[in-house]
């Protein structure tokens, strides 16, 4: 195994959670909202043209985009279909914010998205008084009837930050009041940015409730850098023979910590060195340092905090030959590819020792030499952790397709190239 040095600073792009809600609520607000650093990517992309063919008025993405707010009731009905490309957030986040709108809007997205589940949000929209049609029994297209809705106290039965935000978004654009209670707490970035913008929203554990608001104070935010993307860096220098790597301005939210901890509690080493609050988020810069790992197993009550970098924790413990047992994440089956069955199978051919259970995975064995070709199936998720993985082992591992990382860290490959060089 080539001995990996890793030292510098890497500043991912910004969040695309956090990115995707800016665009979303600035286009509602009243007045010209400013968000700086907004993740220029295909995912956010998407909500974009998706927003402006519903008549909002948000131009080209850059350093500084300025969002010339409609208010509540200011999208109107588009001519064409909603063309939500590989983005899940986009279609449906967006079917809840059009649902409390008199018009109907038809949702569609590329092959690898229409075959994700859309029914989850189209049952609490239907209960509120919307109509949802599908072309077929689950997943785009999906046509989306709005209407004057009814409040809703609804149990999720799960932990998805998307069908809260898109109940919570259908209650703000209809002007009623909506309470959701989950099985865990999911992401809250829709919620500190409500609150940010003046909307009474009251978080208590796993329940979140909003009361009606007549309007959304404009936005004034800077976006902090995605805690999903940093942590490739982070498993690349712990990993590393030596190394000190510094990534700036993460976000902080403690929904999204929970990468840091598994990799904390398997002996990383990664301190936080200086913290700030924009937007109701707390950022800071993470400081990582290589070290000797142990092996984890992480359960149910985890899972929605590191639901994105599983598969990346798979590829830590295989490049640290160390033993990872993940339960509880049946979710991941549900994403832009069956998680489970993608990380083991590719586990396997470049010659980790990986099984695949219903809801989760293990990986298991000592060090060993890597190598072959990984099919990341269009995830842009399992192509990251496995060029994370080549990368980390000094071995030769082919990731296939590498452009679908464009989904939520475009200069990906750039960054790694400069950092294991």
């Amino acid at each position: 195994m080539a001995a990996l040095n890793v030292r510098g600073t890497v500043r991912v792009p910004g969040d695309k959670s956090i990115s995707h809600r800016a665009l979303m609520l600035g286009a509602l607000a009243e007045g010209e909202s400013s968000v700086r650093g907004i993740l220029d990517s295909a995912d956010v992309r998407s909500t974009r043209s998706v927003l402006n063919a519903l008549g909002a008025d948000i131009p080209e993405l850059g350093s500084v985009t300025t969002i010339a707010g409609g208010g509540l009731k200011g999208l109107r009905a588009s001519g064409s279909a909603l063309d939500c490309g590989n983005s899940g957030t986009t279609a449906r986040l967006l079917a809840g914010l059009v649902a409390g709108n008199d018009f109907t809007s038809r949702f569609v997205g590329d092959d690898s998205l229409s075959r994700r589940p859309m029914k989850r949000v189209a049952e609490p929209l239907t209960y509120m008084g919307a109509r949802c049609e599908f072309d077929r029994d689950d997943g785009l297209p999906m046509t989306v009837h709005g209407a004057g809705l009814r409040s809703i106290d609804w149990e999720t039965g799960s932990s998805s930050a998307q069908v809260k935000s898109a109940i919570l978004l259908a209650g703000l654009t209809s002007g009623v009041k909506v309470r959701v209670t989950e099985k865990r707490r999911s992401r809250d970035h829709t919620e500190r940015m409500l609150r940010a913008m003046g909307v009474d929203v009251e978080n208590d554990g796993t329940q979140v409730c909003l009361r009606p608001a007549r309007r959304l104070a404009p936005l004034d935010m800077d976006i902090p850098a995605d805690p999903s993307s940093a942590a490739y860096f982070a498993a690349l220098c712990t990993v590393a023979r030596n190394g000190v790597l510094d990534l700036p301005e993460v976000c902080l939210n403690p929904t999204r910590s929970g990468f840091v901890e598994a990799l904390s509690r398997m002996g990383g080493d990664i301190e936080v060195i200086s913290a700030s609050f924009s937007g109701e988020e707390s950022t800071g810069t993470l400081r990582v340092r290589s070290a000797e790992l142990t092996g984890i197993e992480i359960t149910e009550e985890e899972v929605p905090a590191l639901i994105d970098e599983l598969p990346l924790l798979a590829c830590v413990a295989a490049a640290a030959g160390v033993e990872l047992v993940v339960t509880g994440a049946q979710e991941l089956r549900a994403k832009e590819s069956d998680r489970i069955a993608t990380v083991v199978s590719n586990l396997r051919s470049v010659g980790a020792q990986a099984e695949e259970h219903p809801d989760g995975l293990r990986v298991w064995g000592g060090r060993r030499t890597l190598g072959g070709s990984v099919d990341p199936r269009g995830d842009h998720r399992i192509a990251m952790a496995f060029g994370i993985l080549g990368a980390a082992t000094g071995n030769r591992i082919t990731v296939e397709s590498r452009e679908c990382v464009g989904v939520s860290y475009p200069a990906f490959w750039t960054d790694l190239s400069r950092v294991a060089a």
